[in-house]
């Protein structure tokens, strides 16, 4: 299976990963998985270490490539395409980051590994499943 790590879930996986989901920590895990991680997720980390919104997330964005590719994950582009279905979707959702993996996954057919229940109003996929309530571990919207 395919598919695309929105950054919160990137983030927990390169530095918290007991945060994650029993099922996410299973679907990055199985070999046979193919993990996504799209430019949009780059750009988002460098902006958020350069504000200071990521404490403890400096050597990750430093490091970025090394660490995607120490970790197995297949970069994904952001292609024309992505773009204009992101500037498309008309779900009432803001954040233009979460806007574009949409648009990858969506354009991909494929599901989201993500806790962000905004993304559902897309219309893509999300795998999570969880015992708590991603509201409990929702950290990332308030900066990590």
């Amino acid at each position: 299976m395919k598919v695309l790590l929105d950054t919160c879930t990137l983030i927990w996986a390169t530095l918290s990963p007991s945060s994650l989901s029993h099922e996410a920590q299973q679907t990055i895990a199985d070999e046979g998985n193919v993990i996504l991680v799209s430019a949009a997720s780059a750009w988002e980390i460098a902006t958020k270490v350069r504000l200071g919104k990521l404490p403890g997330a400096e050597k990750l964005e430093r490091e970025y490539l090394d660490v995607m590719e120490d970790a197995g994950y297949t970069q994904l582009a952001i292609d024309v395409e992505s773009a204009l279905r992101a500037g498309r979707l008309t779900a009432d959702h803001r954040d233009p980051v979460d806007r574009m993996l949409a648009a990858q996954a969506l354009g991909l057919d494929i599901p989201v590994l993500s806790p962000d229940p905004l993304l559902d109003g897309f219309g893509v996929r999300r795998v999570w499943r969880s015992r708590e309530l991603c509201a409990l571990q929702w950290r990332f919207r308030d900066g990590c």
